[in-house]
């Protein structure tokens, strides 16, 4: 999948894009895994997915009962797109891996395809491309309106669909003015949850005194934000490792920022903050550097009661030995469960 990754010198784009993107899994010799799935997404948020084990198309979210409701015969048709895209990429993924001199073995090909819109300015851009075992296959260059090939396995291919001139003109129609149509009637759809705006909870984390500080944001939307860390109110750029934008499994999102600190004395740590900023949030999120959430001390604890249970144990089994005294099973019995860490 696309991850954005936002870098902040001097000027940041929030820009209000949205996306609508499709990928299509097909795969081979892959033990507990699907035949073939596909799954649909508008601004990074799965709204429907189809699988060899469902054989249907099935809403992800609550706001496509609208969809539906609009369009009765929505899931029903997609559903039967899916199936035939599912045959026609069983007969394919075979037929590539024929290219590459394999028989056996766990094999996967992918094709992702989809359009952005920028509604502010109105522009649109589209991109179809394929994957074969996590390498690209081959690409469409709209601009040129033609195929690319990184692969000598894929240049068969390449001439095959440039030479299809038809079949060039359905593509550029559907990635510049069917999807963006599209795309537009599923925001409007999706509103309430998809220009929806969440605050994160935002933590210090250090796993060790040697260990850089991550700040540390989840639990915000949209997925336009960005982070970074200041000494003094200036923006630092060195000594800081800027995360990925990732999701999370309730379709909102979550970041980090690590700062090495290992040559900075501790007096001068109150120099330092973090900043987080949200597309469409007039106020930074800013928190201080003090409190550390670590396990350093909960970790010490445990290893000093554990030590004086041991301890205790040991004793009595001495103590006991010295006595002469015979052992039963229950004696040597001990519940940690008054122990809970």
């Amino acid at each position: 999948l696309k991850v954005l990754i936002y870098f902040r010198f001097t000027f940041f784009d929030f820009r209000l894009t949205h996306s609508l993107k499709y990928f299509y899994t097909a795969s081979s010799g892959v033990p507990n895994f699907p035949e073939f799935v596909s799954v649909g997404l508008v601004d990074g948020v799965e709204f429907v997915h189809y699988d060899t084990n469902t054989k249907r198309e099935e809403p992800k979210q609550d706001w496509m009962s609208r969809v539906t409701e609009d369009d009765p015969q929505y899931l029903q048709r997609n559903t039967e797109v899916s199936l035939g895209t599912q045959q026609a990429y069983k007969v394919r993924i075979e037929n590539i891996k024929q290219r590459f001199n394999q028989t056996g073995g766990a094999h996967v090909y992918q094709w992702m395809y989809g359009c952005e819109w920028d509604d502010e300015t109105g522009e649109v851009s589209g991109y179809d491309q394929f994957g074969y075992d996590g390498e690209a296959f081959i690409s469409f260059d709209l601009k040129t309106e033609s195929w690319i090939a990184p692969k000598q396995q894929a240049v068969i291919t390449k001439h095959r669909w440039d030479n299809n001139k038809a079949k060039i003109a359905q593509k550029k129609h559907y990635l510049t003015q069917e999807c963006p149509e599209w795309l537009k009637k599923y925001v409007n759809y999706g509103r309430s949850s998809l220009l929806r705006t969440d605050l994160p909870s935002v933590s210090l984390l250090q796993k060790s005194p040697s260990s850089p500080v991550s700040c540390h944001a989840t639990g915000f939307y949209p997925d336009r934000a960005m982070m970074f860390w200041r000494k003094d109110g200036e923006e630092l750029h060195e000594d800081v490792d800027l995360g990925e934008i990732l999701p999370n499994h309730d379709g909102s999102f979550q970041m980090s920022a690590d700062l090495d600190l290992s040559s900075v004395p501790a007096e001068d740590w109150r120099r330092y903050d973090c900043v987080f900023q949200l597309s469409g949030v007039k106020d930074d999120i800013i928190t201080k550097l003090a409190k550390i959430r670590t396990n350093r001390g909960k970790t010490g604890i445990r290893m000093v009661v554990l030590a004086l249970v041991l301890l205790a144990v040991i004793g009595v089994l001495v103590y006991r030995k010295k006595k002469g005294e015979r052992l039963k099973q229950k004696d040597c019995l001990i519940s940690f469960s008054v122990f809970r860490f």
